[in-house]
């Protein structure tokens, strides 16, 4: 099972970061938390690697509902979109909320999980736009 929604810019990483923010806002998704994979990974291990972001995005009306057919759900929220370069490009992924249906085995929440996937997918052409 494909578990990501992808996407390949030739786009500069902190502009591609700020431009994510601004799409996920536009599909009613806020950002919850925000992990710096690098700068743990340097702080703690004193290891490199490339610039990797990962963002907590969440839209209140979808988490409300999926906590209203499974109150577990909330082990698998929020959906995670992760930035991150690879080479010359910027590459940004967000989970597939379906992942949520197959984990739970719950297919009441297929409509809420298909509503998410529309909207995060809607938010990642705009980048490509």
């Amino acid at each position: 099972m494909d578990y990501a929604i992808s996407l390949r810019l030739h786009r500069p990483f902190g502009e591609t970061v700020q431009q994510v923010r601004a799409v996920l806002d536009d599909q009613g998704f806020g950002v919850l938390t925000e992990i710096d994979v690098r700068a743990t990974l340097r702080e703690k291990l004193g290891e490199a690697m490339e610039a990797y972001l990962i963002l907590g995005a969440c839209n209140p009306g979808l988490a409300h509902q999926a906590l209203g057919v499974d109150r577990q759900i909330g082990l698998l929220l929020p959906c995670n979109v992760v930035i991150r370069t690879d080479g010359d490009e910027t590459v940004v992924e967000a989970l597939d909320p379906q992942v949520m249906v197959s984990v739970s085995d719950r297919a009441d929440l297929g409509p809420v999980a298909d509503e998410a996937k529309e909207r995060l997918a809607t938010a990642l052409r705009r980048l490509d736009s």
